[in-house]
């Protein structure tokens, strides 16, 4: 993990209340499409509304600036762009990995876009061709959003529906809209009222 970020988050999460303000810093390593970008971040707003979370979006060059108390890491690894050719990419294993520490989740999620890219891509149909920027953007929010729901319950444990159930196909990352299950929902806002964790490096 970037040293910039872990401390940062360090600094910043540290015995602070958990709010309903959070500041997500997404950090990309390689390519992606600022169309996507907004389309990731419309879509992860949208599913996190019925939790009454508020979310701030920085970048990594921002997230200096009048340090947040509340803050996530969302570290994207591969290109974040959707081709029309697809890349030969083996789109099975996680999506994105969540770290913790004696148990604790830590603030911070690396999300793999080339396995997301290959799994959407063997979705696509039709006029789905015309909107790949929009496409990726919908999955990416999708796979942040459920990262979000580790980080935010602290929790390893998956939803029997919604975004945050164990596995997610490329149909679902680009299909009808997915949401939070009733008892994410009643997690999520429990957790508000308690502290995140601070961020040390992942063992």
């Amino acid at each position: 993990m970037p040293r910039l970020l872990i401390c940062l988050l360090a600094a910043g999460c540290a015995a602070t209340a958990f709010a309903t303000d959070l500041t997500v810093v997404v950090d990309f390593a390689g390519p992606h499409s600022d169309r996507s970008v907004r389309e990731m971040k419309r879509e992860v707003e949208d599913i996190m509304k019925q939790s009454g979370l508020h979310l701030d979006w920085r970048g990594r060059q921002d997230a200096t600036r009048d340090l947040p108390a509340n803050l996530v890491v969302v570290r994207f690894r591969g290109r974040c762009v959707l081709e029309p050719n697809p890349m030969l990419y083996d789109e099975r294993g996680p999506f994105a990995s969540a770290y913790s520490t004696d148990g604790e989740m830590l603030p911070f999620t690396e999300v793999d876009c080339n396995r997301i890219a290959a799994s959407v891509h063997s979705a696509l149909d039709g006029d789905d061709f015309g909107r790949l920027d929009y496409l990726m953007g919908r999955a990416l929010g999708r796979v942040v959003a459920h990262e979000l729901v580790h980080i935010l319950t602290r929790s390893a444990l998956h939803a029997r529906e919604g975004v945050a159930q164990p596995a997610l196909s490329g149909r679902e990352l680009i299909g009808a809209p997915l949401r939070l299950s009733r008892g994410d929902l009643e997690r999520i806002r429990t957790a508000t009222t308690q502290p995140l964790q601070s961020l040390t490096s992942p063992q």
